[in-house]
C-alpha cells in the first residue's frame, strides 16, 4: 500500500490528508485550483507525459548509482568542484520512487506532507545536498532565473525542508543537474546527444512551513476561493462558461 492509499483522496476536515510536494505547489500557483482539487475532487486535466525526459531521469540515476555503490565522486561533480559522493541510504530506492518519496507528518495542520527526489549527494562533513534531474533542449543559457523556473527552486526547498523534518543535517546549497539535448548534429542517426551541466542553488525554505497553513486554511473554508489572475485553467473555465450562457 502506497501513502496515497492510506489517505482519503479529497480533504475532510479534523481527518489526516496526504499533501504531496506537487499539490503544494499547486495552491501556491492558484488557491482555486488546489480546492477544486483536494477538496471537491475535479482535478485539472492531466498533462501528457514527459516520456524523453524521464528516460533522462532513469539514465541519470543509473549512472550515478554505479558511483553510490563505489562510494566515489561523478566525474560531472569533479568538473564543477562538487566535494561530495552520491549518498548511501537504505530507503534511497523508496524516496526515488513515485508515490512514495520522503513524508513528514506535519501535526499542527495533520497534513502529511511527501514528495519522491531524483538524488542526494553526501559531503564529507555528512552535509546532504538534494540533488534534481532536469531535461531541455536550448541554444540559450541555462539559468534559474527563468520565470517557470521558480517552481524548481521551490520545489528543492521543500524537499531541504522534507528532509531536515526528518532529522538529516542538510546543506541549504542543492544542485540541478541540466540535461540539454543538442540541436547542432548534421544528422539524427537514431541518437540525442546532451550536454550536461550542474548548476548550483543557495536554497531558502523558510516559507514551506507557512505555505503548508495557509494551504491547510485554505482547505478548511466552505467557499472556493478566487482564482490567480494569471492561472489559465481558470481562465479557460470562466470563458467556457460565458459561452455556454448563450447557447
Amino acid at each position: 500500500m502506497n501513502f496515497y492509499q492510506r489517505f482519503p483522496r479529497t480533504f475532510e476536515p479534523g481527518k489526516p490528508f496526504k499533501l504531496s510536494r506537487s499539490k503544494l505547489e499547486q495552491f501556491i500557483n492558484c488557491p482555486r485550483c488546489f480546492y477544486l482539487d483536494r477538496r471537491l475532487g475535479i482535478g485539472q486535466p492531466p498533462g501528457y507525459p514527459f516520456t524523453l525526459n524521464s528516460a533522462v531521469d532513469t539514465l541519470l540515476k543509473s549512472e550515478f548509482d554505479i558511483h553510490r555503490a563505489e562510494k566515489t565522486t561523478h566525474p560531472l561533480m569533479k568538473q564543477y568542484d562538487v566535494d561530495a559522493v552520491p549518498f548511501q541510504h537504505p530507503l534511497m530506492d523508496v524516496w526515488r520512487e513515485t508515490f512514495k518519496g520522503i513524508e513528514y507528518y506535519h501535526e499542527p495542520t495533520q497534513l502529511t506532507i511527501g514528495g519522491a527526489i531524483d538524488d542526494i549527494w553526501v559531503t564529507p562533513q555528512g552535509e546532504l545536498l538534494i540533488v534534481d534531474y532536469k531535461a531541455t533542449s536550448t541554444t540559450s543559457e541555462i539559468t534559474m532565473d527563468a520565470e517557470y523556473r521558480q517552481g524548481y527552486k521551490r520545489q528543492m526547498e521543500i524537499y531541504q525542508w522534507l528532509y531536515r523534518k526528518n532529522g538529516f543535517k542538510v546543506s541549504s546549497t542543492g544542485y540541478f543537474v541540466y540535461a540539454n539535448g543538442k540541436k547542432d548534429k548534421e544528422a539524427f542517426d537514431g541518437k540525442l546527444e546532451f550536454d550536461v551541466q550542474i548548476i548550483s542553488y543557495e536554497g531558502d525554505d523558510s516559507w514551506v512551513e507557512h505555505a503548508i497553513t495557509d494551504a491547510h486554511n485554505c482547505l478548511l473554508e466552505d467557499t472556493i476561493p478566487e482564482p490567480a489572475p494569471e492561472c489559465l485553467y481558470c481562465a479557460y473555465r470562466k470563458k467556457a462558461a460565458e459561452a455556454e450562457k448563450w447557447e
